[in-house]
């Protein structure tokens, strides 16, 4: 449990600790799109690549995998110290997020180990190290920007993720399979991952051209939306259909139960990455903060997050059901969403605080109760196509959420240029209406106070309508919740077996269920 609490911490801490530093960045490369760019290249090669990481953890086992994981995330952070460009910096991210998405083999294995009543605290716990790194993360990102350079943002991860290495591999007690490579990597479904990469890269290249690069009418855009989604159709139906060992298992969706849980995941996904990548923004453009102070700004939400994640873990455990978190967890997460459509360019601290405090303890409910709400419903054998394929929806929704929520708060700031114009004139108008203020966080500061005040004020309203779009998503969550079944949770655990030969076994077992389902479907049609 060591090795993986560190895998998060370090792999969490990694992804986290340049949120704060994303305004000097953008500001250093003069580069308005970056802000968004540069976190959704991370956010965009994790989620797409979930699906296959999870699958060849079953082929090759749990720790080879996060062990490669690992040394991929190192890769991406060297290349990303020695950006100098734009363009390189947001490859290196997508790099780095490859290598996080490795990160989802640690949900995996709890599930391996521990019975489905027990895991509850173990996954509570790993949400208390996610939000504690997170917590940290903004701080030190801060610092680093503040006090060095941007650049050691990434630097500071080759010695971090060189221990997290060490403790993988001398501390993660986890039996291995010898799968032959070449057996191994034959077995694993190129098809599919490359059908489910190329559909979320269309889809999500899309939705950030749109309204940005290109208008949404374009026929840029509208191909990329259009081809993303009806690959992705394309990528479920191989799936069903044809691979040996599909890397996402379309069996276990004849639940409704299941497909409710994944809808939550999504949706919790849209909602929680709001508030850590868009209150730095409204820290230091809105309220003038520096980088460290936007961070430690920032506490508040990480650590109620942490202490809610790790509570709801220890209630699953005592009680024995996932649904009271879930349903408390959503509702909290609606107030406290809700609560910062209030928020304006003179908020009063304690507001902050408090508004920060009740979204953290919402959305810090929500990122492990769901998983053990999947798993109690599918085969022991199935935990690594499910659990991926929550991980994979749950980041995909926080891809499509950044992008999402930039597309508000730029339409309004474009709707206020004149506004703008009148107080600033044109030049400098153009320069922070719609995604410039990201990039210009710094000239913010350097205004004359009235004009300084005007801009502010601007932009403090044009984030409200993005909150309000976030605080109506999670009253959705509730009602989605509904639709969750109620399962008492077993003490009862055997460990999950990894290797080609347990998915050989899987196969066989899978196919023989769905020749039973299918003559029974032929025998109610023969009765009717």
């Amino acid at each position: 449990m060591l090795a993986l609490c560190t895998a998060v911490f370090l792999g969490t801490l990694d992804s986290t600790i340049v949120t704060t530093a994303l305004p000097t960045i953008t500001e250093h490369f003069n580069s308005a799109s970056g802000y968004t760019w540069i976190g959704s290249a991370f956010l965009l090669a994790n989620a797409s690549t979930i699906p296959s990481w999870g699958k060849a953890s079953d082929i090759f086992g749990r720790k080879p995998m996060l062990l490669l994981a690992n040394v991929i995330f190192m890769i991406g952070s060297l290349v990303a110290a020695l950006s100098n460009s734009v363009g390189l910096l947001v490859a290196a991210r997508a790099v780095q997020g490859l290598g996080s998405g490795g990160l989802v083999i640690v949900n995996i294995t709890i599930g391996d180990l521990f019975s489905l009543r027990t895991r509850g605290v173990f996954y509570g716990i790993l949400g208390g190290v996610w939000a504690s790194a997170s917590s940290i993360g903004p701080i030190t990102g801060g610092l680093l920007t503040q006090g060095a350079s941007w650049r050691w943002c990434f630097w500071i991860n080759l010695p971090l993720d060189g221990l997290a290495f060490i403790v993988l591999f001398f501390c993660l007690d986890i039996e291995s399979p010898k799968t032959p490579l070449i057996e191994g990597l034959k077995a694993i479904d190129w098809i599919g991952s490359f059908l489910v990469i190329g559909a979320t890269l269309m889809f999500l290249f899309g939705i950030q051209y749109g309204g940005e690069t290109y208008p949404w009418s374009s026929a840029n855009v509208i191909c990329l939306i259009t081809f993303g989604l009806l690959t992705f159709a394309l990528f479920l139906l191989y799936e069903w259909k044809v691979p040996k060992y599909p890397i996402m298992d379309l069996g276990f969706l004849n639940s409704r139960t299941n497909i409710a849980t994944l809808s939550t995941a999504f949706i919790h996904g849209l909602v929680f990455i709001s508030g850590t990548y868009y209150l730095p923004l409204y820290f230091q453009a809105v309220r003038g903060a520096t980088p460290i102070f936007s961070g430690i700004y920032l506490l508040p939400t990480a650590l109620a997050a942490s202490a809610s994640s790790f509570a709801a873990g220890i209630f699953v455990r005592n009680h024995g059901t996932y649904l009271p978190p879930i349903y408390t967890g959503f509702l909290i997460m609606t107030v406290g969403f809700g609560l910062f459509v209030d928020l304006d360019a003179h908020s009063t601290w304690a507001k902050l605080i408090i508004y920060q405090i009740i979204a953290g303890v919402g959305f810090g409910a929500l990122f492990q109760a769901p998983f053990i709400a999947l798993q109690a419903h599918i085969y022991p054998r199935d935990i690594g196509v499910a659990t991926t394929t929550l991980g994979f929806t749950h980041q995909m929704a926080t891809s499509i959420s950044v992008v999402m929520g930039q597309a508000v708060y730029q339409n309004a700031m474009t709707a206020r240029t004149a506004e703008l114009t009148t107080s600033l004139g044109p030049e400098l108008a153009g320069e922070l209406s719609g995604g410039g203020v990201g990039a210009n966080v710094r000239a913010i500061d350097a205004l004359p106070g009235y004009q300084r005040e005007v801009v502010r004020n601007v932009l403090a309203e044009s984030l409200q309508p993005m909150w309000v779009m976030y605080t109506v998503f999670s009253f959705v969550g509730v009602l989605t919740a509904l639709f969750i079944q109620k399962k008492v949770l077993s003490v009862r655990h055997e460990e999950t077996v990894t290797g080609l030969a347990a998915e050989r076994q899987n196969a066989v077992e899978r196919a023989a269920e769905r020749e039973v389902k299918r003559a029974g479907k032929m025998a109610g049609r023969a009765v009717v």
